[in-house]
This record gives structure tokens, sequence and C-alpha cells, in this order.
């Protein structure tokens, strides 16, 4: 079975990418694979575990985002198509290059905000830093606003 790992960050855009993805399920008779990259944990720990509210806070926003993840999947299943879903937490383009390897995808859907070359320059682009690093086809859905 081909496979189409989609790489959502729950932005004004995903749904965009995600209407590509469909459509490259569709016509490929293909699997969805949806990946969530959540932030990974701070570079620096220190003996002091911070404040709670933090922690909590957090807690919250990792759980709010598989919930909706979790949501997402059990729509498109509902719809009949055939989705599995992952969250885990990382450097965004390293994992999804991972995740894309361990999968064996086909074809890696994903979006670009079209922020500009010198926003790309300065910060990087997680479009261009799978483009230029994957070994799979990689459809870029622009997004402009």
């Amino acid at each position: 079975m081909k496979r189409i790992l989609v790489p959502l960050d729950f932005s004004s855009t995903s749904d965009k990418v995600l209407d590509a993805a469909i459509a490259a399920a569709e016509s490929m008779n293909a699997e969805l694979c949806l990946l969530h990259v959540a932030k990974p944990e701070p570079e620096f720990v220190t003996y002091e575990p911070g404040p709670e509210s933090v922690r909590e806070a957090v807690a919250r926003e990792m759980a709010d985002l598989h919930h909706k993840l979790q949501k997402l999947e059990k729509d498109l299943k509902a719809r009949g198509l055939k989705v599995s879903a992952l969250m885990i937490q990382g450097y965004t383009v390293e994992k999804i290059l991972q995740e894309m390897e361990r999968l064996n995808v086909d074809l890696v859907v994903m979006g670009s905000h079209g922020r500009g070359a010198l926003y790309n320059m300065l910060l990087g682009s997680v479009s261009e830093g799978v483009l230029r690093k994957s070994s799979r086809p990689v459809l870029i859905v622009p997004v402009r606003k």
C-alpha cells in the first residue's frame, strides 16, 4: 500500500495542505500518515523544576494538540480514508525526515507559509529543510495569504 506523510502544524494553512493530501491519497489509493511534531524539550535543564503552572500549561497544550490529531484521524476514517496519526516531540525537520524513512512513504505533502527569502535565510523553513534533505518526493502546497 502506498503511503503519504502529511506533517501538520495546525496553523491556518493546515486545511489547504490536508485537502491536497486527501486528493493525492484518493487518486493513489494511499494511506495518509498524519504527523505533528511538537516542540522539543528546552535545551537547558536546571535543578529546579520550574513553576507548576508552566508545566501544567505545557501539558495542556500537548494534550490539546494530541486530541486535535486524534479527532482529525477519526473524522478522515469516517470519510472512508485509510489514516494513521502520530504525534512526536523533537526538532521538526529532523523528525519529519526520520518518520519519512521509518514509514517508507511514497510522498510527503506539506505547506509553505510563503514568508520570503529573508525569513528563510535567517530562521530557516521546515518545508525547505525537508525538501533539501528528502530522499522521497515532496509536494509543497503554497498557502500564501
